[in-house]
């Protein structure tokens, strides 16, 4: 995209020289507490960009209604976000991989990938049941999430649930050669407790899309832990728009919009740091939003049509419709499942379970995972295909 370059050159931040391990001197990057001073120049363009993201934001708020259950969506939509924003940090675990998983507990890609991936569903869930519960957007919770995301499998040696008590860097083999070196760990208490204050809306109130795009730089450049900074960064942004009541529910996830833009993105947060450049990182940031909100309506619309569609085929199966229908109403809650989840969850017995279920085959609305004569497990595959789209396996 054509981005917008910065009217004004913005002293971002103040370097420090640090002695890393093997007394190596390098400089690293301490960041002023937002606002950006000078302010940043909404002009038209930008102006237009942060109304269509608003509005997308309003239409996505909105689509809810659409489905049956809101909770059906947000099962598989948190976990699409998990598999996601993992595999931006380099695991190879899909959709389809995450969900086997969870019911059977035999992952077909390495176990850290899908462990991964699964802590961050854990954590995710904490951060929004936290919320839920009236407690603040607050270090604290960014702590907690922290620590349940890091709990298991990579980087849990990692001082889970604690900011980092030494330097880390970004790019490179080590701080000498790095592409940035984030604030010491001395530095990153003050800098955290001002991040805080601005996601409270101080030191002075800004409109929400641009707290959250400055925020999620802000959080991405002080790096306040060692390792699981780039997924706590992009759950925040969620995270602040449910606070703030833009969203009613957890809808919005940009770590597909940023995976498809990787290098633009990386590339931003940096002239943001080097340059003070605000203005074209706001532009991808709301043009972004845009986008992702709209497609996450898109993705609303076509399930509720899938479901309908789904179940006028399954009426036409004549005496065996009634529990091929309860079968389906499950599936559409859990959409991979064995055979006992299904039946304690539609109170049928599993031979009628099974006899659905060989009727849904047939007509091509569940299949069989496993190939094996006990222990099958089953999958709602459109509705799985549906919401695997953009996740599959780099």
């Amino acid at each position: 995209m054509n981005t917008i370059r910065a009217v004004r050159r913005r002293h971002a931040g103040d370097y420090v020289t640090i002695s890393t391990v093997g007394d190596e001197r390098v400089r690293a990057f301490v960041p002023k507490p937002l606002p950006p001073v000078p302010p940043v120049k909404i002009d038209p363009k930008l102006r237009e960009l942060l109304d269509r993201a608003l509005l997308a934001l309003g239409r996505l708020d909105s689509v809810t209604t659409l489905l049956p259950d809101t909770h059906l969506f947000l099962y598989m939509y948190t976990r699409k976000e998990a598999v996601l924003s993992s595999q931006i940090e380099g695991t190879q675990s899909s959709l389809s991989d995450l969900l086997l998983f969870e019911v059977d507990g035999a992952p077909g890609v390495p176990f850290d990938d899908v462990v991964e991936v699964s802590n961050y569903v854990a954590a995710l869930e904490h951060g929004l049941q936290r919320i839920r519960d009236g407690f603040p957007l607050s270090n604290r919770l960014i702590r907690e999430i922290h620590g349940i995301l890091l709990s298991r499998g990579r980087g849990a040696e990692k001082d889970a649930g604690h900011f980092r008590r030494t330097p880390n860097w970004i790019g490179g083999t080590r701080p000498g050669n790095a592409v940035f070196v984030p604030p010491p760990p001395e530095r990153i208490a003050d800098t955290m407790s001002d991040l805080e204050r601005w996601l409270h809306g101080e030191p002075e109130p800004s409109p929400i899309l641009i707290r959250a795009a400055f925020a999620h730089v802000q959080f991405e450049t002080i790096h306040p832990f060692l390792d699981g900074n780039g997924r706590v960064g992009r759950l925040l942004i969620t995270l602040l728009l449910l606070v703030e009541g833009v969203l009613r529910e957890p809808l919005l996830y940009l770590s597909l919009y940023l995976k498809e833009n990787r290098e633009e993105y990386y590339d931003l947060l940096q002239r943001v740091r080097k340059e003070g450049d605000w203005e074209s990182w706001l532009a991808f940031f709301a043009k972004g939003v845009g986008e992702t909100a709209e497609a996450a309506t898109s993705t609303a619309r076509r399930l509720s049509t899938l479901f309908k569609n789904d179940r006028a085929r399954i009426q036409t199966l004549g005496r065996a419709a009634g529990s091929s229908l309860r079968v389906h109403e499950t599936l559409e809650r859990r959409p991979v499942a064995d055979a006992a989840f299904i039946a304690k969850n539609s109170a049928l017995s599993i031979p009628t379970v099974m006899t659905s279920l060989r009727a849904l085959i047939k007509l091509g609305i569940v299949v069989e995972l496993t190939g094996r004569q006990r222990g099958q497990i089953f999958s709602y595959q459109p509705y799985v295909k549906l919401l695997s789209e953009g996740t599959e396996r780099p």
